[in-house]
């Protein structure tokens, strides 16, 4: 079978995260699923299964288990089978337990994705052990399905935070990302002095097998909201400073959706010997 390793949220290899995408004709074991993802060893592989030349389902593993939502490997799942496997440029994800996820590409090669906005509430309680990892001090820490976001005061406490990870494990599935608002005053976060950013994060699973994702288009259904109603704007550029770095372009949209836009590059195709 087919399996491709692209890396989403840059225009540029090498940058983004890379996601691994294996086209499928019927669903594999469960099982099998993991033993691929856990031998490819990136944040996410995905499966893509289709169903007509416009519609496909789609699955996400990370090494250690599958997750209910990855947005990076939806976009780097949509550059494939945009490449490959159809003329469209509109599909549909259809997505176990959150609907259906409606992908457009424009001209320029951007993909725009249509998710289910998934809000984060201001928490005053939450585990001790959050506070003992983080180092920095932070201003407040909001909570959504997925993860506690932790509200930094600036940029550069979010970019300089080292969080010890074995403590974070113990939130077992509740994810950590941090996040603060850009201003005038922050240093350039990248190479490029041309960056102009609404707000910065990192993120970290290291319960999932994820001790630090490159980028993440997930929790941006909640940080991209958050700004967005602090900042009083519907639409943001996010940067989330990793390593690798990655940019993704936010629209908060009517009916509790929201739009999470960006660029992939392939890095590798091949097949899989079974």
């Amino acid at each position: 079978m087919k399996i491709y390793q692209v890396d989403a949220f840059s225009h540029t290899l090498f940058k983004g995260n890379p996601a691994a995408v294996v086209l499928i004709d019927t669903w594999l074991d469960d099982d099998l699923m993991q033993h691929i993802a856990q031998e490819n060893n990136l944040s996410e592989t995905a499966f893509v299964k289709m169903l007509d030349a416009e519609n496909f389902e789609i699955r996400w593993f990370s090494p250690t288990t599958e997750v209910d939502f990855c947005g990076h490997a939806t976009l780097a799942s949509s550059f494939v089978i945009f490449k490959d496997y159809t003329a469209a440029k509109t599909i549909q994800f259809h997505v176990k337990n959150l609907g259906i996820f409606t992908v457009h590409q424009q001209p320029d090669g951007k993909i725009c994705m249509n998710f289910p906005i998934r809000r984060a509430k201001l928490v005053k309680e939450y585990p001790e052990v959050l506070r003992q990892a983080l180092s920095k001090p932070f201003k407040n820490v909001h909570l959504n399905a997925q993860a506690y976001i932790v509200e930094y005061e600036s940029v550069q406490d979010v970019l300089d935070e080292q969080p010890n990870l074995e403590l974070l494990k113990q939130l077992g599935q509740l994810r950590t990302a941090l996040t603060a608002a850009c201003s005038s005053v922050d240093v350039a976060i990248t190479a490029s002095s041309q960056a102009d950013y609404d707000c910065v994060s990192r993120y970290f699973a290291p319960a999932m097998g994820i001790p630090e994702d490159p980028v993440t288009g997930s929790i941006h259904t909640a940080i991209a909201p958050l700004w967005a109603e602090l900042l009083g704007k519907t639409e943001l550029v996010a940067y989330q400073a990793s390593a690798r770095g990655g940019v993704l372009y936010c629209r908060v949209l009517e009916h509790e959706r929201i739009e999470i836009s960006g660029y992939a590059q392939l890095y590798l195709q091949g097949e899989i010997m079974l």
